[in-house]
């Protein structure tokens, strides 16, 4: 049965989303070539997020799950996708929410935390470290990967990796190989200092794309690193030292019941 979620418009663009449970709201961005669903339902952090008296929303970008899927590289910075987050903010009347990101999705929202301050209550960056200044390395062997017309034809480990998972997720592999392009796009460090929100930056103990997570909360003003063990960048998605730190963190920097 074909996946039906409800969608909201914005720059032109039809965005899937959907909304779980009450209580104080979390946004869930995704990362690439994933989806709502895959990222945050099919790992267990909705239930998660649910359990604990939060209000899980999730988006699929732009590109992605049931969101317009656009081939132009021009659609795909960082800080439109942001735009989006907060569009769909505006449309649900949500006027501050933690935002979650994971990989692609956490940078996301470090664009999201500095652009709009006053909508992130709190911040965590799953899957990305030190690499949101740096850039990530292996984005032109993702990109030949997609384009590539068999998977036999792929070698490098990354690129296969992401083939498999997108063929897996059914992309539209054009529209990913485009968000590649731009959506990898580095934040300045003086920027990322800029960011003046509680941040949590979580990162598998074995993953090689994400940068390591202590140099980038060192630059943030309220930055803290937590260290996922044993976990490579696709398994750390859904472990639970990492639920259990991100509950930890929100319970300090954003309660599921606010007193009032």
């Amino acid at each position: 049965m074909e996946l039906v979620m409800p969608h909201f418009s914005t720059s032109g663009l039809s965005l899937a989303y959907d909304v779980h449970g009450d209580g104080a709201p979390v946004l869930c961005i995704h990362g690439f070539a994933s989806s709502g669903k895959v990222n945050w339902l099919d790992t267990g952090w909705i239930e998660t997020l649910t359990g604990a008296g939060y209000q899980a929303i999730t988006i699929d970008n732009r590109g992605h799950g049931l969101s317009d899927k656009p081939h132009d590289p021009e659609f795909y910075h960082p800080g439109l996708m942001a735009d989006d987050a907060v569009a769909l903010l505006d449309h649900l009347n949500i006027g501050t929410a933690a935002v979650m990101g994971y990989s692609m999705g956490a940078r996301i929202s470090a664009f999201m935390a500095y652009a709009y301050p006053e909508r992130v209550a709190c911040a965590i960056f799953g899957g990305m470290g030190l690499n949101l200044i740096n850039g990530l390395t292996d984005g032109n062997d993702i990109i030949a990967g997609l384009q590539a017309p068999d998977l036999s034809d792929l070698t490098h480990p990354t690129a296969r990796q992401f083939r498999i998972f997108a063929d897996h997720t059914g992309s539209d592999r054009k529209a990913l190989a485009a968000c590649m392009e731009t959506s990898r796009q580095p934040m300045a460090r003086a920027d990322v200092r800029r960011i003046n929100v509680p941040v949590l930056v979580a990162v598998g103990g074995t993953d090689d794309m994400a940068g390591r997570p202590a140099p980038l909360a060192d630059l943030l003003p309220h930055g803290e690193a937590v260290i996922i063990p044993k976990r490579d960048h696709m398994r750390a998605t859904g472990d639970k030292v990492f639920k259990s730190a991100a509950l930890e963190f929100l319970g300090r920097t954003f309660r599921a019941d606010p007193v009032s």
